[in-house]
């Protein structure tokens, strides 16, 4: 896997038009040719725990049993975590806590599972955090940090920023849009530095969020997300949306491994 190494990033609670028009740095990456954008219509419901296991298992919530944000337990499906060891990689995640849950270990105890270097563990290297106000920029450099030192082939960053203000201050405010576009800029800090280490970049969302900072449903601001792809095996875009339920499997042709029984061919690859 030396050649295929993944770094997949969530910007919880991003909108696709809110990405389009603030993400200056990662769209100038477009723009020139260094990356493709696609919109992702998100899997319903559209709330964070349940769509978390959807990008990491591909499988649908009815057959997953993660339903609400409520399910405090661990994932009975195929991850990608899952997968990537099974093909003799390793994996990392800076990300909030719900995510050590899900493939680690639950329930989560800030005590012993803030910090994670169990290599055999679903994600060997992790630095989770419990609160919503944990600062971006703190995450990044966590991410960072797990990158520098073990290098994993498949490393997950979560970002809460964006979903904490857009509950607070809706969709509309621009304090959500502050949100959106300071995200951009600690990507600008770090994605160029990733990227000439021989990693492929995903930028995406789980969910959206509305006018009212509320998502869950089934509404477009819920729904639409963005897809960021910095890789030398998509240099392609296409119009069409591309449904959630197909980026697991993205991801693992990005990693250059074979997807779960579970997940479905992703469209945006099929004859190449």
């Amino acid at each position: 896997m030396q050649n295929d190494k993944l770094i997949v990033i969530i910007l919880d609670g991003c909108r696709y038009d809110t990405a389009a028009s603030q993400c200056g740095f990662l769209n100038h990456y477009v723009e020139h040719g260094q990356g493709v954008r696609y919109k992702v219509r998100a899997e319903m419901p559209s709330n964070s725990r349940p769509l978390y296991e959807v990008l990491m298992t591909g499988v649908p919530t009815y057959k997953n049993g993660i339903f609400t944000n409520a399910y405090a337990q661990s994932s009975n499906e195929v991850s990608l975590f899952d997968l990537v060891k099974a093909n003799g990689g390793t994996t990392g995640a800076a990300a909030y806590y719900w995510y050590s849950e899900l493939y680690n270990q639950a329930p989560y105890d800030v005590k012993r599972d803030r910090i994670q270097l169990d290599t055999e563990g679903k994600i060997q290297y992790g630095i989770f955090y419990s609160e919503d106000t944990y600062p971006d920029s703190h995450l990044f450099a966590d991410a960072h940090y797990l990158i520098e030192q073990y290098s994993p082939d498949f490393q997950l960053v979560h970002s809460m920023n964006i979903d904490d203000i857009g509950h607070k201050y809706t969709a509309s405010s621009k304090e959500y849009q502050w949100a959106v576009n300071r995200a951009d800029g600690l990507l600008g800090e770090y994605l160029p530095i990733w990227l000439e280490k021989g990693y492929q970049v995903v930028v995406t969302a789980d969910h959206g969020m509305d006018e009212f900072g509320l998502h869950g449903g089934s509404l477009t601001a819920h729904r639409e997300v963005p897809l960021y792809i910095y890789s030398d095996k998509l240099k392609k875009e296409q119009s069409e949306i591309v449904p959630q339920l197909e980026l697991a499997p993205l991801f693992a042709y990005l990693l250059g491994i074979a997807p779960s029984t579970e997940m479905i061919e992703p469209s945006i690859v099929k004859g190449r």
